[in-house]
């Protein structure tokens, strides 16, 4: 029988290794389960000559291909955009591009401002200092004086720009747009131990070096230094309660396959927005027929991915190749709302350095750029190390009918149903791509481009948003806006599945201050006594 614990934290990603973080100095007993497992940077294929091949079998972005025995399987023939995610300590940030924008102000009041979706019940202001908390606790590099955002100071300096950057920044500069040098989650010094950016090559597949923010390197040595409790290969089957509605714990499989019961006096869901809702579904009782917290009807609907729309073009002059991060600087110009434009709210552009060769001779062949024979080696040469790209993240607005439901025949190795993936790219996201497209084309051929290729990437899936959304109406809303469950109330989700609306950008950041905020508020109700009324 394992002993109770006052905090029971499930995850041990973005959201669940700074919740764990933020709440240790409690000093209550707090233990994350986590159902993957460290995994050792001497692992990462950032250490060898194959990294690239290995994007393709053991670390590839989309866990059906992975297919870890830590992985959970996924049903997504039901939707163009297939999911990514990456299960151990550390969660996705392992295999992250540390590409980290915080959300606008705008983003908050979507139906204030444009008629559509939903408020949130914060605002930008009530996260700003959780932002600037996390900020020094990852390690964030930039440049101050952003004027997309209200004022803010990354504390580290910005990652080179490159000659590809140089290239498009002063495209930008002709073309009179928005461009600044990115937010990233990744060294330029030596930080808090971690070794800064050697160049390693692209971010994805886990830093060797460290200088990529993952939260094994981050939030989790120090919660564990202040005594929380970490234990992997643990994967959750269900939250249970008791008959006044109440989480009373998880049951689990060890690593062994064994069945456990873990008692707690509390449960916080940091699973991602896939990850929570298959758990709130499969968590079903008397008291809770269609899964634990569903009382709205809502958990698992309104998913939200980002359509992402990849444009690439070549240029004569060889560039950087894939040799550092793979992104140097974004642009604003597009993310609020125009009404000149067919399509509401809008999205950033990342700017991105070149493929790498295994990347460039399989894609360029696909598309019949790279043919057989003779001229095979002259034509790759003229494609690797010239290829730029920008990537326009599209806002998705929520829609109940794009859903994570339980698959009635598909399950993981445990035996527990695996989430089922209903998603279809509304005609607005759709203007907004095209649109997107159609501007990366202009700036690609002002830096020079003289071949420019679209293209919509299906495994964009790895921002997922907005399926137990926050609001103040419990109708409409699966927990309030301090992240605590509307029906059982010492039940909180701190991921990114609480989001009313996607923003236009990468998550990352705002979900860990969403965390940050969560774990404060807990904090002050606990002090007062306030924290299950």
């Amino acid at each position: 029988m394992n002993e109770k614990v006052d905090v029971l934290i499930i995850g041990s990603g973005a959201s669940g290794a700074a919740v764990a973080w933020s709440l240790a100095d409690t000093k209550m007993r707090i233990l994350c389960l986590e159902q993957g497992d460290w995994v050792k940077p001497t692992d990462y294929p950032s250490n060898g000559r194959d990294w690239e091949a290995r994007l393709f079998s053991d670390f590839a972005i989309n866990p059906n291909r992975r297919a870890r025995e830590t992985d959970y399987p996924i049903n997504d023939a039901n939707s163009p955009i297939k999911v990514v995610n990456f299960n151990g300590v550390g969660g996705s940030t392992i295999m992250y591009t540390a590409h980290y924008p915080r959300l606008h102000p705008s983003d908050f009041r979507v139906k204030t401002l444009d008629g559509v979706a939903d408020d949130w019940p914060i605002d930008y202001q009530t996260l700003e200092p959780f932002f600037a908390e996390n900020d020094r606790m990852t390690g964030v590099s930039g440049l101050a004086g952003d004027p997309a955002y209200p004022p803010k100071q990354p504390p580290m300096p910005p990652i080179p720009l490159g000659k590809s950057g140089q290239r498009f920044a002063k495209a930008m500069n002709r073309l009179g747009w928005h461009w600044w040098p990115s937010d990233t989650s990744i060294a330029t010094v030596d930080y808090e131990g971690r070794g800064r950016c050697l160049n390693l090559g692209h971010c994805t597949p886990g830093c060797a070096q460290g200088a990529k923010a993952s939260t094994d390197i981050t939030y989790w040595p120090a919660a564990l230094r202040a005594g929380v409790e970490l234990r992997t290969r643990a994967r959750v089957r269900e939250i249970t309660v008791d008959k006044d509605g109440m989480a009373t714990g998880v049951v689990y499989y060890d690593a062994d396959g064994k069945e456990q019961f873990q008692p707690a006096e509390m449960v916080i869901i940091a699973c991602n927005g896939v990850g929570t809702p298959r758990l709130m579904l499969n968590s079903q009782s008397g008291k809770f027929p269609n899964g634990i917290a569903n009382s709205s009807g809502l958990v698992g609907k309104n998913l939200m991915f980002h359509p992402y729309a990849f444009t690439y073009g070549y240029v004569d002059e060889p560039l950087d190749g894939n040799h550092g991060p793979p992104l140097c600087l974004w642009s604003h110009e597009f993310y609020e709302t125009d009404k000149a434009r067919d399509f509401v709210r809008g999205y950033i552009f990342q700017f991105g350095r070149g493929m790498g060769s295994i990347v460039e001779a399989i894609s360029s062949t696909a598309a019949g750029r790279l043919p057989w024979g003779e001229d095979h080696h002259k034509v790759y040469r003229n494609l690797l190390n010239h290829r730029i790209y920008l990537a326009g993240i599209c806002e998705d607005l929520p829609e109940e009918h794009n859903r994570v439901t339980l698959d009635p025949v598909l399950k993981d190795s445990d035996g527990i149903p695996a989430p089922r993936i209903d998603y279809t790219v509304s005609e607005n996201s759709r203007k907004m791509m095209e649109h997107a497209h159609g501007r990366a084309e202009e700036i690609l051929k002002e830096a020079g481009a003289h071949t420019v290729f679209r293209e919509h990437v299906p495994n964009s899936g790895w921002h997922l948003l907005g399926t137990a959304r926050m609001g103040s109406d419990p109708e409409r809303s699966v927990v309030n806006g301090w992240g605590r469950s509307h029906d059982v109330k010492n039940l909180f989700i701190v991921d990114g599945s609480i989001w009313v609306t996607s923003g236009g950008v990468n998550p990352t950041s705002t979900i860990q201050a969403l965390a940050l905020y969560i774990a404060d508020q807990i904090k002050q109700r606990l002090a007062n006594a306030t924290l299950f009324e």
